[in-house]
């Protein structure tokens, strides 16, 4: 390292670098996308609804300080986690310059721990009811929803936000809550099960219906195919 270089290392600023999670969940019996928020422990803001988040440790990477929040607030680990921005305007945080790296979690509402989301004084809101959030928060969460719509299109994302078994209608109600539209339910039937990624099970839901609508779950086999190759479907 040259004597140059060491001198711009003495003299450049310190900035604080945080990270920032939007962690979805689909609840399956309101069949509502919602986001997880947290009311902010410190100054500025105290009080105030926020993304889940934390300053980055010196002993941590981003995605590592991205899946300590998430385990903290939920209690799951290993499940979907990727990385969506950085956001650095210079006046976007008034406590200090903070830069945030943004990642986005899909998870099974149903497997989360309601106590650890109770103690952080913590809660699930609809994607299309957002309370006012700190900072630039609402622009994080609109990036990442437009991501995950990106993603739906090209991958099997609804392995990660649904149960084990499921009905079409739960699922077909996922997608819609994942675009903010209507969609055609009998075109989308016929692309999604065009793929080969469900397997119709001998099981019922009998609760919204004497009828009932027959379980599917997802191959494994072909989702892991479909994560890798991708598809593109255009399901709106």
């Amino acid at each position: 390292m040259t004597e140059e270089s060491t001198s711009t290392y003495i003299v450049a600023q310190p900035i604080l670098v945080a990270v920032d999670n939007v962690i979805f969940g689909f609840d399956t019996e309101e069949e509502k996308l919602k986001v997880l928020l947290f009311k902010r422990k410190i100054e500025p803001f105290s009080g105030q609804w926020s993304l889940v988040g934390s300053f980055i440790q010196p002993h941590e990477s981003a995605v590592i300080a991205a899946s300590r929040i998430l385990t903290d607030f939920t209690g799951l680990k290993s499940v979907y986690l990727e990385q969506l921005h950085a956001y650095s305007a210079i006046d976007r945080d008034p406590g200090d310059r903070v830069i945030s790296i943004a990642y986005y979690s899909l998870i099974q509402l149903h497997k989360h721990r309601k106590d650890l989301v109770a103690t952080h004084d913590a809660g699930w809101f609809e994607i299309n009811n957002i309370p006012e959030v700190v900072v630039d928060h609402n622009h994080i969460i609109t990036d990442a929803l437009i991501k995950l719509q990106e993603n739906a299109r090209r991958k099997p994302v609804g392995f990660n936000l649904l149960p084990s078994k499921f009905t079409l209608p739960q699922l077909f109600k996922l997608y819609q809550e994942i675009y903010q539209k209507e969609i055609d339910d009998r075109n989308f039937r016929k692309k999604i099960l065009a793929t080969g990624l469900l397997e119709k099970l001998a099981t019922k839901d009998k609760t919204a219906s004497k009828k009932g609508a027959f379980h599917y779950k997802f191959n494994k086999t072909k989702y892991q195919e479909l994560e890798t190759n991708g598809y593109d479907i255009l399901f709106h």
